[in-house]
This record gives structure tokens, sequence and C-alpha cells, in this order.
């Protein structure tokens, strides 16, 4: 009899530490990746849902003729006109096919964002090999 009962106890124990993890694990950041070819200016990205928190933007190989910067702008997508954020030039991603610029936004509240490039600009055609979105 002490045996099982001393099993119901550890099996309890072992279930409570099981639900206080699942209770206190961290929120997990999501992400997704695409890459973009002779983007206009103005271009808009797909949007993605945020909960909150910060947003980072990395592009990889970028290339856009004899001009070595893109032009990152972060907007939320909203009722009316779109805030938008800091505006990121990115020039480190134009060194070398695997060469990185990274652009960090601070949290703007849950909602859905996109990004653009080179808004405002004219004629540049920007293409990345690689990017990737975290939020």
């Amino acid at each position: 009899m002490k045996s099982l009962h001393g099993r119901r106890i550890a099996t309890v124990a072992v279930g409570a530490a099981t639900a206080l993890s699942v209770i206190t694990a961290p929120a997990q950041a999501a992400s997704w990746s695409s890459s973009l070819t002779n983007a206009s200016p103005g271009f808009e990205s797909r949007r993605w849902t945020d909960s909150g928190g910060a947003t980072t933007i990395k592009f990889t190989g970028c290339s856009s003729g004899s001009y070595k910067a893109v032009n990152v702008l972060l907007r939320k997508d909203t009722v009316g006109p779109d805030p938008s954020y800091v505006n990121a030039s990115f020039t480190k991603c134009y060194d070398s096919s695997t060469s990185t610029s990274t652009g960090n936004w601070a949290d703007h509240g849950s909602g859905n964002y996109y990004f653009m490039v080179n808004s405002g600009a004219v004629g540049i055609l920007v293409s990345v090999r690689s990017l990737t979105v975290s939020y």
C-alpha cells in the first residue's frame, strides 16, 4: 500500500510541475522569411499579426544597381492612415551576398504590421537574397 501511495504523490508532483512549466513558459517570438526581386519603391511586404513586442527585420544580400542603400519603413495596418515608425537605412547587406543589415523597432502594441521599401524613392529596384522578420 505504501508503494502505491508513494506513486500517487510522485504522479501528482510531476503533474503539478508540468502544469507550472506550461503556465510560466516564456512567449515564443514568431517570424517569417522571404526574398525580394526587383521590388519597386513603395513596395509593401506581406502583413503579419503581432501580439506586441519588438520587431526585427534582417536583409541579407542586397542589390539595386549602383545605389547601395535600401530604406525600410515599419508600418502598422490600421483603419485610416497607417502610422509609420523609424525608417532604417540598410547598407551593410550590399557588402556581399552573405552580408546582413538589421533593423530593430520598439514595441508598438498588438496589430497587423508590414514594411515598405524605399518609400518616396524613384526608379530604384531592390533585390534581397534573403529577409527575415521576427516579432
